[in-house]
This record gives structure tokens, sequence and C-alpha cells, in this order.
């Protein structure tokens, strides 16, 4: 049910910081995409699959996991991984321990094609995200997105395992 006692429409600061952050959303992945394609033909979406399949034990992962991680339907996931197996960095197989799920491996091409698209992508985000940021305005950004996040959804979404830094 609606609550008839919320404002109407935002306006002054709340106005000026959801458009800077509605632009942020629409405007980044793009630009994430277009340098991941122009230079390793992979979207950021392949990418991160790549990307979790390599910091995964054994380079595998449950697709159900793997759609988890992504944050995405198991078919757009199956299309993508699809393409990815098409080029021969990823292979799919039944689950030994349990047939009814699906494995996704990254294969020793796909490791490379990895390894060979990072740095472009780690210029990119530092470039575009980390780069004009101060240290605390890092550590600001990481709290606000967490905060965003659990409004969004309880559970917690991919995180990289605890480093020294």
């Amino acid at each position: 049910m609606p609550d008839h006692n919320a404002p109407a429409a935002l306006g002054g600061d709340d106005l000026e910081t959801w458009s800077a952050l509605a632009t942020v959303l629409e405007w980044l992945p793009a630009a994430l995409d277009a340098e991941l394609l122009r230079d390793s033909d992979v979207t950021h979406f392949e990418y991160g699959i790549l990307f979790a399949l390599a910091n995964a034990s054994d380079l595998t992962l449950r697709m159900s996991v793997l759609a988890g991680y992504a944050n995405s339907s198991l078919s757009r996931l199956s299309r993508a991984i699809q393409r990815l197996e098409t080029r021969g960095w990823v292979q799919r197989e039944p689950d030994p321990d349990d047939g009814r799920y699906t494995l996704a491996t990254l294969t020793n091409r796909g490791r490379e094609k990895f390894h060979q698209a990072s740095p472009g992508h780690v210029a990119t985000v530092n470039r575009l995200v980390l780069d004009p940021l101060t240290q605390s305005q890092r550590r600001l950004l990481r709290d606000i997105s967490r905060r965003i996040l659990r409004a969004i959804r309880e559970e917690k979404g991919w995180q990289p395992p605890l480093s020294s830094n």
C-alpha cells in the first residue's frame, strides 16, 4: 500500500544526489563494456564470469553459485557461458557430487583471456572510479555502496576474499 505522506517528488540536495548516482549507474556499465569489448572482445558481464571462475577453488563453480555472484538469472548466465564455451574459455559438466547441478570450469585458454583482459579493465576502473577519489572517499564509497546493497537485499553479494590492504 502506498504511503500517501511520502514526498511526491525529490528535490534540492536529494534530487542532486539521486541524479548523480543514477547517471553513474547508467554511464559506468557502458564505459566498462566499451573498454573490455575494444581491448579484449568480452563484455563486463562475461569478464565478471571469468573473474569469478579464475578466483574459485579449482577454477570451478556451480552455475547457481555463479548466477548469484553475477546477480543473474540462470538463463542469462547460461547464454553467456555458452558464448564463453564457444570460444573455448569455459566448459560445463554435471556436478559429480550431485547431478542436478552443473559446474562451470575456466579452461587454460579462459585463464589466459582473463589475464589478458585484466590490466586494461583494472586501469579503466582506476581511471573512472578510484583515481578521482581520495583514500578517505574510497572508503566512504565502499561503505555507502554496502549500505545501499543491504537496503536492496538482505543477502550479501559477492565480496572479495579478505586481503591485507
